[in-house]
């Protein structure tokens, strides 16, 4: 399998992340917005060419390997204990990544075109609100995001974990999240593809 992409985007780090749980052998390779476009009409990665097949969406890539792979215990195969995990992703990806979308530029990456002092406050404000959401899940599952089990939910939502501690500003103190944090370092995957704090801070890219 091929991976097209950085491993220093967040998005790719989702399924290099996974293929680390499931043990899937692939090669990554960066690619041009320009050579991405063949391949995705949005030039935006990850992208993968698994047996001739071309697919992207970093989430969706997440659930396709998990499923080609029977790995239930990553996502379930039991309907609702599915839709579970694919709720906490779809959040992930349209929630939570639109809270934090203009604080990150401003804060990480600096652009001009987001200086509003205002909208950074109320990006940041709104970033907290979700991630306190969050808390509360994890408090009330007493171990991972959906339930008992690590999933597919907890690579996605550890990655944006991560780029919430790796921004710099004010958080609160978040009890479960911690305990969460102490969780994902077990696992070597997050060691490996998710625990980027400081060394890929201004490197982290979509």
């Amino acid at each position: 399998m091929i991976i097209l992409g950085k491993d220093t985007s967040i998005n790719v780090r989702k399924v290099l992340w996974t293929c680390a749980e499931i043990g899937v052998p692939y090669q990554i390779e960066q690619s041009s917005a320009t050579n991405l476009q063949q391949f995705n009409p949005n030039a935006m990665v990850p992208v993968i060419i698994d047996d001739g097949e071309v697919l992207w969406e970093s989430n969706t890539i997440c659930r396709y390997l998990a499923g080609k792979h029977a790995r239930h215990d990553l996502l379930p195969a039991q309907t609702m204990a599915r839709a579970q995990v694919e709720k906490w992703m779809d959040w992930q990806a349209t929630e939570l990544n639109t809270a934090w979308r203009y604080a990150f530029m401003a804060l990480v990456r600096h652009s001009a075109a987001h200086t509003d002092l205002t909208a950074i406050e109320a990006s940041v404000r709104n970033w907290n609100r979700l991630m306190q959401l969050l808390d509360a899940q994890l408090a009330r599952t007493g171990r991972w995001v959906a339930g008992d089990s690590f999933t597919l939910a907890d690579i996605v939502l550890g990655l944006s974990f991560n780029r919430w501690l790796s921004t710099p500003m004010e958080r609160p103190a978040l009890h479960a999240l911690s305990a969460w944090a102490q969780l994902l370092g077990e696992r070597p995957g997050w060691r490996q593809h998710g625990a980027n704090l400081g060394a890929r801070r201004n490197q982290d890219t979509n």
